[in-house]
């Protein structure tokens, strides 16, 4: 049952998901998407646009990762990084957005089940390490929804 709103998502993956997908394929990311097609966890983004797309909490990312559209993107565009060449996440999508790639990562192979694309991503990309503030912001997340 989807508790949080994930049509923001949908909405903004309406207009740009096969060009996204296309820029990834061609390795290299070329416009604006990367916070509605990698998200991250609130806390990371600052901008308007970032903390509007940020990801609540672990829920949230397991409705997001559950839907049948957003989901079967995300799994897609990550499987699509894998089948690039000789290249890494700054090549491809230059700073800070090599940095958001890697935060969601982590929050979304931290999602139960989580899809291995994710942990393989991580692996490719960052030498198999999660981004420290997204698993510092999962375990006050846990933390907070534990107390209440």
């Amino acid at each position: 049952m989807e508790v949080h709103n994930l049509k923001r998502f949908l909405d903004a993956q309406n207009q740009v998901y096969l060009k996204a997908l296309a820029e990834i394929r061609n390795g290299s990311k070329e416009t604006h998407w990367m916070w509605f097609i990698f998200p991250q966890l609130k806390g990371l983004g600052q901008s308007e646009t970032a903390r509007f797309y940020a990801i609540s909490d672990l829920q949230e990312a397991t409705e997001y990762l559950a839907h049948p559209v957003l989901g079967r993107h995300l799994i897609e565009i990550s499987e699509a990084l894998l089948h690039l060449k000789d290249t890494s996440a700054n090549a491809i999508f230059g700073y800070p957005d090599d940095v958001k790639l890697r935060s969601s990562m982590t929050l979304f192979a931290n999602v139960a089940p989580a899809h291995p694309v994710f942990e393989s991503v991580l692996e490719r990309y960052f030498n198999g390490i999660q981004d420290e503030k997204t698993l510092q912001l999962l375990i006050r997340n846990k933390l907070s929804h534990d107390v209440i």
